[in-house]
């Protein structure tokens, strides 16, 4: 047995567990990952790039989640010598730490190239939240085959894409499936936020991302006040997931004139929306709350003219829609916005007619329910299952699938 190999076999206790997690949703993620692990394991020992929440299960954090927190093609080069730096930073010190197993959450353009390093180094490595490589540059799936151990997809249909190429792959479900009820608490939420009963409310959810706020939150505000203007009186709430995000809100909104009074939340996005009535939401994983959550919206979609003019050109994309609840309906399920569609008139006219059609608000509500429930399957408990049974077994879909992880 060579030094590498004895280094991928099953660790003695403590457990020790080197993660990697992108922004507001890996830092969700990330949180109910060790607090499942722990479960499991009761002396685990996390450390690497954490969230608040991850803080508060007991993670040890090197730097924080919003460090990772870049989006599109155009944007990631503004960043990149530092992310490159950080990157770097991390290698030595997940070398020096030596964990057990290395965890990347989200951020795949950041965590590949480092699992893969780790990889080659004789560590486990472990790829939580697959990266839409079906959708879109799929020649992507060998550097992921080499790079990771295991892959952990939170959507159904990822799995066959990775047992096509010979990729070890588990479907574990999506942990808000589990965290958010089948029915939710609309009065409550009503309550806790002061709200009247009787309001008619819309949540505006322009995104966790500094740059996405930037780009959705003047739009957002503008679809409000065309609302406001067609159909007084409506409430309108914001929930922002930081205080940099908030600070870039209001920024935005303060340049959109007639704009309705709209209340700011600190936090509080799935309390927001469920006592809304219907959202605007940003693409990404407040479209999966929304849905999980059994409101209609309205998704928009905003990168810079460079990343839109490559995405386009280059035709990287492979999939009609982008919006998550339309990738796992299969078909147009909620309307979409890309770029400069996104504007304030279209998309209040858009949130308004979903509003106002009830054979389509039936059907739609009866198709969220279904994927909540497709979706529903202990997700971080089986996060931490298949990440153990890596670590006893090794990896590869047949071994996975041996010992009953590949389920």
């Amino acid at each position: 047995m060579s030094a590498a190999e004895g280094r991928r076999t099953a660790p003695a206790a403590p457990l020790r567990v080197g993660i990697v997690a992108g922004e507001h949703s890996g830092d969700q993620l990330g949180a109910a990952l060790i607090a499942a692990l722990r479960e499991r394991v009761p002396g685990v020992q996390c450390f690497g790039v954490a969230g608040p929440k991850m803080l508060a299960q007991g993670c040890e954090a090197w730097a924080p989640s919003e460090d990772l927190a870049v989006m599109g093609l155009a944007e990631v080069l503004q960043h990149l010598p530092r992310l490159l730096r950080l990157r770097a930073q991390l290698w030595r010190r997940f070398s020096a730490a030596a964990p057990d197993v290395f965890v990347g959450i989200d951020a795949p353009e950041f965590n590949l190239p480092l699992a893969g390093r780790l990889k080659r180094a004789g560590l486990r490595t472990v790829q939580y939240v697959s990266p839409q490589v079906w959708a879109w540059r799929q020649s992507r799936v060998r550097t992921i085959g080499a790079s990771c151990d295991l892959v952990l997809c939170l959507l159904p249909f990822e799995t066959e894409f990775y047992r096509e190429h010979g990729v070890a792959a588990v479907f574990v479900g999506h942990p808000l499936a589990d965290q958010i009820p089948l029915s939710v608490d609309r009065e409550g939420a009503r309550h806790a936020l002061e709200l009247d009963p009787a309001a008619r409310v819309i949540a505006l959810l322009p995104g966790s991302r500094i740059g996405e706020v930037a780009r959705l939150g003047a739009p957002f505000a503008a679809a409000a006040a065309h609302i406001a203007a067609l159909q007084p009186p409506w409430q309108f709430i914001a929930p922002m997931a930081s205080a940099a995000a908030r600070a870039q809100f209001m920024k935005e909104i303060a340049q959109v004139p007639a704009r309705p009074s709209i209340r700011v939340l600190d936090g509080e996005a799935q309390r927001a929306l469920a006592a809304c009535d219907g959202a605007l939401v940003a693409s990404g994983t407040a479209t999966l709350e929304t849905l999980l959550t059994g409101r209609p919206m309205v998704v928009a979609y905003r990168v810079s003219a460079l990343t839109a003019f490559l995405l386009r050109t280059l035709r990287l994309v492979k999939v009609p829609y982008f919006s998550q609840p339309n990738l796992l309906a299969g078909h147009r399920l909620v309307p979409e916005f890309f770029q400069e569609q996104v504007q304030g008139a279209a998309l209040g006219d858009a949130l308004l007619k979903e509003l106002e059609d009830g054979d389509h608000m039936r059907e739609l509500l009866g198709e969220f329910a279904a994927v909540h429930r497709t979706l529903r399957r202990g997700g971080a408990a089986r996060a931490a299952e298949a990440i153990l049974d890596c670590l006893r077994w090794g990896s590869g879909p047949a071994a996975l699938a041996g010992r009953g992880a590949g389920a």
